[in-house]
């Protein structure tokens, strides 16, 4: 069911597993023991990885892996997080954002303010027990 073509709803309780879904160029009033999920994370950690690298591609490779090495389970934990944050977002089906999403059910389309975006998810389910 969607409501107001902004908020699209489930059944459930309380909220308990928030998830804030953006990129930097839709920046976020953010809460505390919120997930971010930042889209572009992965691409701005592959810039990273690339940045000054030379024009000669075996330098180049050689360097990049060394890159990676230093970065150590960090970099890797990093990267898995990252991606792991757009399969999230991905098997949830959001579709704009940024999407702030309560329990994996509802979720409140173009609203960078994640109080107001909850204050409205806990409006409808108030309305509708």
């Amino acid at each position: 069911m969607i409501l107001g073509a902004t908020l699209t709803i489930a059944v459930n309780a309380a909220a308990t597993d928030i998830w804030v879904i953006t990129d930097r160029q839709y920046p976020v009033k953010s809460l505390p023991n919120v997930r971010l999920i930042e889209l572009d994370t992965p691409a701005r950690i592959e810039a990273e990885l690339a940045a000054q690298l030379p024009s000669d591609p075996d330098r180049a490779a050689e360097i990049a892996q060394q890159r990676l090495k230093d970065g150590g389970a960090m970099l890797q934990q990093r990267l898995v997080t990252a991606y792991q944050g757009i399969v999230d977002a991905w098997s949830l089906g959001v579709t704009k954002i940024p999407a702030v999403v309560v329990d994996r059910r509802y979720v409140v389309y173009g609203d960078s303010d994640v109080t107001h975006a909850l204050s409205l998810i806990e409006k409808h389910r108030n309305s509708h027990p």
